[in-house]
């Protein structure tokens, strides 16, 4: 029997009705939920990549430190100052980061600078001369200097209202505690210290053993150019409570405040001083040492006297291994392994990793 037309356009009709409120509600919370779950892993998936890349960038770093000491026969110094002297420019010498640029494929950087001069030479004329150093700082800013998960990596130091410097997040291992004793030249337990020329025979824990790198925030508030703390926290005794430094930091130059610009700590990569070029074991990685000021609470860095700004006062310094990544920091030991290290490592082993010289049993 054949339907009427008038059935046919009912069929059609029931056949194209849409979805009811309900079910277009049921349809986007269960969307919803799959993006939830999602959402994660996806988030996850990057991190995993950014902390790839970070391992990727602290060992293109440690086996350029490398290649430097087989063609120097030591490596590099943090930078070089001569002892009863104080720099007649600010920056004075340049860091390790600037000493291996022809071993991280910058050859063509490297030639236009000039280590024997300031890095910043040229900033005061206000326009960069080609002819000097500033000109070839200014606008460089190389990948492997900074960790993908620091979200201040990209982002240019200003100064005067110019562009100054790049940062960067990659400390060199500057020892303990102490740094520097301007007097006598003598420099501390780590492997990148002032004047220093050390050959590998003389990192007797073993290059397996010894900290080369470990990962630093760009942007670090910190405080500098204190008294003197060796009468209470002498050389190979540092203060094991973060809280402490705040009670030291009286008097002293503050870098820090509201905006990121203010908080300059590991922002020039040429500088040599520990602030910029490094960081120390005293507090585990990723630890908060607190400080308030103008009623901005900051995580700190601290050194006592930049190294190079007086003749005569020591530097001591409590610069701390911070990351982006989540319960860890990237680390890269002399011999060129890389790995991630979680924040709970127990102290006299980050410390031991720290120092060149203790003959200490450092866990792999």
């Amino acid at each position: 029997m054949h339907s009427t037309p008038m059935a046919d356009r009912h069929d059609r009709l029931r056949d194209v009705q849409g979805f009811s409120l309900v079910e277009l509600l049921v349809v986007v919370a269960i969307i919803a939920s799959l993006l939830a779950l999602l959402l994660p892993a996806v988030q996850g998936a990057r991190e995993a990549a950014r902390r790839t890349q970070c391992a990727v960038n602290a060992r293109q770093l440690v086996l350029a430190v490398n290649a430097y000491e087989a063609w120097k026969r030591h490596f590099p110094p943090s930078m070089i100052h001569t002892p009863g002297t104080t720099f007649v420019s600010n920056n004075g010498s340049w860091s390790v980061h600037g000493r291996i640029l022809p071993y991280i494929e910058e050859g063509g950087a490297a030639a236009r600078v000039n280590l024997e001069r300031a890095w910043d030479d040229g900033f005061s004329t206000g326009t960069p001369d080609p002819t000097r150093n500033w000109a070839a700082v200014r606008d460089l800013r190389i990948s492997a200097f900074g960790c993908p998960s620091d979200p201040d990596a990209p982002t240019a130091r200003t100064k005067s209202g110019v562009t100054y410097v790049y940062p960067h997040t990659y400390g060199f291992n500057s020892g303990t505690w102490f740094v520097y004793d301007p007097a006598s030249g003598g420099g501390g337990d780590g492997v990148f210290i002032p004047n220093g020329r050390l050959e590998p025979g003389r990192i007797s824990d073993g290059l397996t053993k010894t900290l080369c790198i470990a990962e630093v925030k760009a942007f670090t508030p910190y405080v500098r150019n204190t008294g003197d703390p060796g009468a209470t926290y002498p050389p190979g005794s540092p203060p094991t409570d973060p809280a402490a430094i705040s009670g030291l930091v009286g008097g002293g130059d503050a870098k820090l405040g509201a905006g990121t610009n203010d908080c300059t700590g590991h922002t020039e990569w040429p500088d040599g001083r520990v602030h910029h070029n490094g960081f120390t074991t005293v507090f585990t990685p990723n630890t908060r040492v607190p400080h308030t000021a103008d009623g901005v609470d900051h995580d700190i860095d601290y050194n006592s006297r930049q190294e190079g700004h007086s003749a005569t006062a020591r530097t001591f310094a409590a610069i701390t291994s911070r990351s982006h990544h989540r319960g860890v920091v990237t680390i890269a030991m002399l011999d060129g392994s890389t790995r991630m290290l979680e924040d709970a490592v127990d102290l006299r082993i980050w410390r031991a990793m720290g120092s060149r010289c203790g003959n200490e049993s450092v866990a792999p």
